[in-house]
């Protein structure tokens, strides 16, 4: 791998990492955002937490991607390029 390669394959985790980021620093306002609004106009029904759970398991599934899915790729791509090496 070249130097241009390795800085085009650094930003993308970069940019990856750094969405990750802003959407979880968002869920955390908006929810924060409704849960303000639960508890001001119908304190005794909550139900800002649908949302929270909801939005949450995407926000989980996000960073899965993000961190774990990388090293997944990784691997995969290499097992890939071992089983194409050996049919040679």
């Amino acid at each position: 791998m070249n130097d241009e390669q390795a800085q085009r394959r650094a930003r993308q985790r970069a940019g990856a990492k750094l969405g990750f980021y802003i959407h979880l620093t968002v869920y955390v306002l908006v929810n924060l955002l409704l849960l303000a609004i639960n508890l001001r106009l119908s304190p005794g029904r909550l139900w800002f937490y649908w949302p929270l759970c909801g939005w949450g398991v995407g926000v989980i599934c996000h960073g899965l991607s993000v961190f774990l899915g990388r090293t997944i790729m990784q691997r995969m791509t290499e097992h890939e390029l071992e089983n194409e090496r050996k049919k040679k």
